[in-house]
């Protein structure tokens, strides 16, 4: 390592997309664990690879794939869930059903002769993040997008966590829970699309589920709990990118996730 590696542009994009990211997932995860659907995440972490398939199949932009994936089967989840939320049977469904989809698309992504090059490097990047590969406009929209999760997660904190710890009672006090319910699946969506640039989608559930267990487990109030998901998750990305900088072989999503554990 030299001390121009710290100076590189690449690595401050990498910190600004990946504090961003972070925050996103730090709030969000922390509420998923609070609703005990962190499963749901684990789920949309495949839909983010499949989504990512169906958009490497079709040639059409990477990114389409992903979010629209993302965000269309985290409203899968709410409808399906009903007004209870989506237990583990419907999420356990979907989630088959989004792996069949998943080997469908890599068939024809393979079958198409485009699994190598450009396509294939894009579809590792999805499964094991690309942090450290982001240039200064795709730092800037994820990091904006990012922003955008922790902004709406803030503003909608108090109705979040009423129906996650009790919905009987919110729905009795005029809380629209079933609509609560469907946005904290839309932003659990974004948040599996953007981290999965971070992270990868193979250890996407890390930053989402362990800085909020952790954080679960120090402190019993709910909002502090979140800061400080939102914190441990920050920490966490930085450790796993001063890792990869000091030791070229470590990948910085790998050496996230296993801080955060």
């Amino acid at each position: 390592m030299t001390a121009s590696v710290w100076s590189a542009p690449f690595l401050w994009w990498a910190v600004l997309a990946g504090t961003a990211i972070a925050l996103a997932a730090g709030l969000v995860g922390s509420v998923t664990v609070l609703r005990g659907q962190v499963f749901a995440g684990d789920a949309l972490s495949h839909v983010a690879v499949t989504g990512s398939l169906a958009a490497l199949a079709f040639g059409v932009d990477l990114r389409l794939g992903l979010y629209g994936g993302c965000i269309g089967f985290a409203l899968l989840l709410a409808v399906l869930g009903g007004r209870t939320g989506a237990d583990d049977t419907v999420i356990g469904s979907v989630f088959a059903w989004v792996l069949g989809l998943g080997a469908l698309f890599l068939s024809i992504y393979a079958a198409s002769g485009s699994g190598s090059g450009t396509g294939g490097t894009a579809g590792v990047s999805v499964l094991f993040g690309s942090l450290l590969g982001l240039d200064g406009a795709q730092a800037a929209t994820t990091a904006a997008l990012s922003l955008v999760v922790v902004v709406a997660t803030l503003a909608l904190a108090r109705p979040l966590v009423f129906c996650a710890v009790d919905p009987a009672v919110a729905r009795a006090r005029g809380v629209p829970v079933r609509a609560i319910s469907a946005a904290g699946f839309v932003l659990l969506g974004l948040v599996a699309a953007v981290a999965t640039q971070a992270v990868g989608a193979l250890l996407l559930l890390g930053l989402l589920a362990a800085p909020a267990g952790a954080a679960r487990h120090l402190v019993a109030r709910p909002f502090a709990a979140m800061a400080l998901s939102a914190g441990i998750a920050v920490a966490c990305l930085w450790a796993g990118i001063a890792a990869a900088c000091i030791w070229p072989a470590v990948p910085a999503s790998s050496a996230t996730v296993l801080a955060a554990a």
